[in-house]
């Protein structure tokens, strides 16, 4: 069991890392260049436009594996922020006020940020530990 531990928990860090980055990323997408096209992104507030860079930025960052931890800190804390400013004020419980993706996304990118990128990405490439 301690072999498939020590193989396959790092590639499942990067698997996550991958997955919470791309997902990310499109949310960014659609609110700075509207892109898959959705109705109503195309004239957001400066803050929301704030947050789409952060999420276009940051996304691309995390999935490539790029200064992971930073990108990561700071797309935890957009989340936080996010939480409270949208979700909270609808109610007390996440179920209720449709905050789970948010807590979700605040929590696996601290994760990703105490944690690092794993393999399979640039991190570990500049650091010489390839995947």
């Amino acid at each position: 069991m301690d072999d498939i531990k020590t193989v396959w928990a790092p590639r499942a860090l990067g698997l996550l890392r991958i997955i919470a980055g791309l997902l990310f990323l499109e949310h960014g997408l659609i609110k700075v260049f509207a892109y898959p096209a959705g109705p109503g992104f195309f004239h957001l507030p400066p803050l929301i436009e704030l947050a789409g860079l952060i999420e276009v930025i940051g996304g691309v960052l995390v999935a490539v594996g790029l200064f992971t931890r930073v990108a990561a800190f700071i797309m935890s804390g957009e989340m936080a922020v996010a939480y409270f400013m949208m979700a909270a004020p609808h109610g007390f419980l996440p179920l209720a006020n449709r905050g789970e993706p948010i807590i979700l996304y605040c929590f696996i990118f601290l994760y990703l940020a105490a944690t690092g990128a794993g393999p399979w990405s640039v991190d570990a490439l500049r650091a010489g530990k390839p995947g």
